[in-house]
């Protein structure tokens, strides 16, 4: 069977939604019975996102098997509840490192190499690669950046030529782009749109559908003359509201039909038969948005990190947060806390009226002094405490210090002469100089302890769980920390490196070596989020800290461009 391609371009401007119209459309899809997945083709020269900075680019989501990748497919797997790989996010600085590699091992028997064929066929071949699996029924791929950018041209050209040799019936293009308003005029002008699309026609792409964001709704009149100049039947042209959750989408799509009009024009009754529903089954997801719009109370739980001027530096996590609130019946109001800003004589004041502390992952020492005040706050107070990776590593330093006294204990990432290194550099990673995708990446195994608090949160002996780190609890020093009190938990069999630690004697105060956010999913919260959601709202019960709703919900909208796309 031909796996159908649906191509999403973006236009006028960046930051629209594309990586939400996507999962939107791939949940739409698999609620009607078909195997769906979504890939990025980024245009930057990166090999990955792996060395940039949160700051230039949001947060580096990791897969499976050891991806380093765009934070949209954080998206397509919270959406789709469908794992991720290597496969599913391309640069442009990998297409071109892949084709130098084989120009240097004579792949190309002497011939000249071009952009055209040899960059585009590479491009192509990324983009067929996960069809050619026969796992998926529809592949949505997604080309970052804006129609008219010239570091984007080789990615129309090549969806332009899978579209003359896959054809019309399994092969669909939509296009989203901005209908701003204009306060002056009093109207939403299409004009913009009309010359997106123009832009796109240059490069031989007619889309099929258009997805317009806008801020009101959509006057037919104004369909109508989007349709006429773009060429578009008017049914096509789909409105994308700002909503108050990008979990709302997908409803909002289904209403205009979206998934509907995909199915008509890819032909999907004909070639898929009788597993193609009739409709999306969105029974469940409804279940959710009731959980998520309509919570008993909000708990208010401080998220301590340094990078929290961008918005998708921590993205995954507070996704997580949103998911575990809303299985657990409330809002979580996430107070983000520059750990920069921490210090001994203000950690009460910023943090002393919050019913959990959760300290994030980061490289390098800017904040950490403030990362390990709010942990002794947090251990000292008896406040449920949720350590990842430089979090938990953090949490062994704060411990190391003010349990066992001593005083100068750090990583050796920040002080490399300190005489108690209880965080270290890996072993494999000490002949390391390059940077990019050396880490320890992707899942590994962890065996967790009978009897643990970790035991009763997952139910399970053995997890597999998602890393990117090069340093480590130094078993060395680990059972003089544990003669103090702190057990560890959960630990790589293979390699006896510690994954989970934990302070028994307190409500809640768990530090993790690897990145549970990257698994939590719609109606499916990672088990320690939805546990540490849980210790937060008892803390916030017993100290009459659980702020109960006061009427209908009173949220700010959020934008689709709330996360980057």
């Amino acid at each position: 069977m031909q796996t159908k391609y649906v191509f999403v371009t973006g236009g006028v401007t960046s930051s629209l939604g594309k990586g939400i119209i996507c999962a939107s459309l791939g949940r739409l899809l698999e609620n009607r019975g078909l195997r769906v997945t979504i890939q990025k083709f980024d245009p930057y020269i990166n090999v990955d996102p792996g060395t940039m900075n949160p700051y230039e680019h949001g947060e580096v989501y990791v897969t499976d098997d050891g991806a380093e990748t765009d934070l949209d497919l954080g998206h397509y797997e919270r959406f789709l509840g469908v794992p991720t790989s290597q496969a599913n996010n391309v640069t442009t600085g990998r297409v071109y490192l892949e084709v130098i590699n084989k120009e240097r091992n004579g792949a190309y028997l002497g011939k000249t190499v071009q952009v055209v064929p040899h960059i585009i066929d590479e491009i192509k071949h990324w983009m067929l690669k996960l069809g050619e699996t026969e796992d998926y029924d529809v592949i949505i791929t997604e080309i970052g950046g804006t129609v008219g950018d010239i570091e984007g041209q080789p990615y129309l050209e090549a969806i332009r030529q899978l579209r003359y040799e896959l054809g019309p019936r399994n092969t669909l293009n939509i296009h989203l782009t901005l209908v701003p308003y204009l306060e002056a005029a009093g109207e939403l002008k299409s004009k913009p749109t009309q010359h997106s699309v123009k832009t796109l026609l240059s490069f031989g792409l007619q889309p099929d559908i258009l997805v317009c964001r806008m801020d009101r709704p959509l006057p037919d009149d104004v369909k109508r003359k989007l349709a006429l100049f773009c060429n578009v039947e008017q049914r096509a042209v789909i409105a994308a509201l700002d909503a108050e959750s990008i979990y709302e989408v997908p409803l909002l799509m289904k209403e205009q039909g979206l998934d509907t009009i995909a199915v008509e024009r890819l032909r999907m009754v004909e070639d898929f038969g009788a597993r193609l529903l009739d409709a999306p089954d969105m029974d469940g997801w409804v279940r959710f948005l009731r959980q998520l719009k309509e919570p008993e109370g909000t708990v208010r739980i401080a998220l301590v990190g340094k990078y929290i001027l961008h918005q998708d530096a921590y993205k995954s996590i507070c996704e997580s947060f949103i998911l575990a609130g809303a299985a657990n019946g409330v809002e979580v109001q996430l107070d983000q806390i520059l750990s920069d800003d921490i210090t001994p004589e203000n950690v009460e004041s910023l943090l002393g009226d919050v019913s959990g502390i959760l300290v994030a992952p980061g490289f390098g020492e800017r904040g950490i002094a403030g990362k390990v005040e709010a942990i002794r706050f947090a251990r000292e107070n008896n406040v449920p405490f949720f350590g990842i990776c430089l979090g938990m590593q953090c949490a062994v330093i704060e411990f190391a210090r003010n349990v066992c006294g001593w005083k100068t204990a750090h990583s050796t990432e920040f002080d490399a002469e300190t005489s108690h290194p209880v965080i270290d550099l890996m072993v494999e990673q000490k002949a390391i100089s390059e940077k990019g995708g050396t880490m320890r990446l992707g899942s590994y195994t962890c065996k967790i302890q009978e009897g643990s608090k970790a035991s009763e949160i997952y139910g399970r002996k053995t997890v597999k769980e998602r890393h990117r780190h090069r340093y480590e609890l130094n078993n060395v020093l680990r059972y003089k920390l544990a003669e103090s009190g702190m057990l560890f938990t959960g630990v790589n069999p293979k390699r006896d490196l510690v994954e989970i630690v934990e302070l028994p004697d307190l409500r809640f105060f768990i530090g993790v070596q690897f990145h549970p956010e990257y698994k939590s999913t719609v109606g499916n919260p990672h088990p320690l989020f939805n546990a540490f959601v849980k210790a937060c709202i008892a803390h916030a019960t017993d100290t009459n800290s659980l702020e109960k709703p006061k009427g209908p919900s009173q949220k700010k909208k959020r934008h689709l461009a709330s996360a980057k796309m």
